[in-house]
């Protein structure tokens, strides 16, 4: 088991951020930075990429796995009795609904920003296929090719019949690279996972689904709306895409701000 690595940055309410892709939290600075006027936020790094792992071996991941180390970080940074935020992106939004389902002890609020958990939706098993044909083109077409497949998937455009020929990885050049990684041992993995819908149903005055409002009629927006819907929690649509944390981050943190400030005051109308 890869113990849990992370990082503090300012003072206040705990928020947590777990990040999307392989967890490598490259390029949420400006977010945290804009966040820790706020919070003592506290970004994780499940597998310890930019802790000097980066470049070591990597087995196929498991969301329980990422999850429980999130969860050992939170009781090594919360104050006793106190609970914390938590802000999961993309992998990590999936990371944090499966946090929310089995360790809801000391939360206090989640946003799982587009989690690509996309087997609830009614043509699921269309879409997963899909995510596992990208990761076919990667093995067998190299980063590039399955890039351009993801994105394809992501924004409902329909990809080439053949792949772009390109030249795989090697072992160390996948093990250097993140978005390698992402797509041979997280991609598959995590978005074949599915959520416990009935626990967050149960906690779903403490979850809040939310999407890019560029990603808006794209898979992962209808997504995050389906899972809202089905389990009685909030949507909220964040600046930007995707990517909207990375490509947006004061416009992403002050929408995040809001979305947490309001939450206990409920004749306050979250933010559209």
């Amino acid at each position: 088991m890869t113990e849990p690595h992370h990082d503090v940055r300012g003072s206040g309410p705990v928020l947590l951020i777990i990040p999307g892709g392989a967890g490598h939290p490259m390029g949420l600075d400006p977010l945290t930075d804009a966040l820790a006027e706020h919070f003592a936020v506290v970004t994780n790094d499940p597998l310890g990429l930019a802790h000097g792992r980066l470049g070591e071996p990597v087995e196929d991941q498991r969301v329980e796995e990422w999850s429980d180390g999130a969860h050992r970080v939170l009781e090594a940074v919360l104050p006793e009795g106190e609970s914390a935020y938590v802000l999961g992106t993309s992998s990590g939004g999936i990371v944090a609904l499966d946090l929310l389902a089995r360790r809801p002890e000391r939360l206090r609020h989640v946003v799982a920003h587009e989690p690509p958990c996309v087997g609830v939706l009614p043509d699921g098993p269309r879409h997963q296929d899909t995510f596992r044909t990208v990761y076919d083109t990667y093995r067998a077409a190299g980063l590039q090719a399955a890039a351009t497949r993801l994105n394809a998937a992501l924004t409902g455009q329909e990809p080439s019949p053949d792949p772009v020929d390109g030249q795989p990885l090697s072992r160390d050049e996948e093990l250097r690279n993140p978005m390698a990684l992402f797509l041979a041992h997280v991609l598959r993995q995590f978005s074949s996972y599915p959520p416990d819908l009935a626990a967050l149903t149960d906690s779903r005055s403490r979850l809040t689904l939310a999407a890019g409002s560029d990603s808006r009629g794209q898979l992962l927006f209808r997504t995050a709306e389906f899972l809202a819907d089905r389990t009685g929690s909030r949507f909220v649509a964040y600046p930007g895409g995707h990517v909207g944390a990375t490509q947006h981050p004061a416009e992403f943190a002050e929408r995040l701000v809001r979305t947490l400030t309001r939450l206990d005051d409920r004749s306050a109308p979250l933010p559209g």
